[in-house]
């Protein structure tokens, strides 16, 4: 049987200096911004936590019924996604 051609495989290794890096901010981030952060989070916990032991004796938030969840849940994702950036 004869032998097959052996194929040279081809580089695919990135040239040096072909690829920049973007701009990176370095340093942490300010207070500010984590203030912000956490207070979207804690502001979301403290929106459930009165939807459910003072919903009866607010009437505007006994209205809103199930979308109170919504508002809650919707304050802490932001805090979360605001996680992404901290440094």
């Amino acid at each position: 049987m004869p032998k097959s051609k052996v194929r040279k495989k081809k580089d695919y290794s990135i040239a040096p200096g072909t690829r920049t890096p973007g701009a990176v901010k370095a340093g942490p981030s300010s207070t500010l911004y984590v203030s912000v952060m956490l207070g979207f989070m804690l502001v979301g916990l403290l929106w459930l936590l009165v939807y459910y032991l003072a919903a009866d004796d607010l009437a505007w938030m006994n209205a809103l019924g199930a979308w109170n969840f919504l508002i809650g849940f919707g304050f802490m994702v932001v805090g979360l996604v605001m996680t992404m950036r901290w440094r």
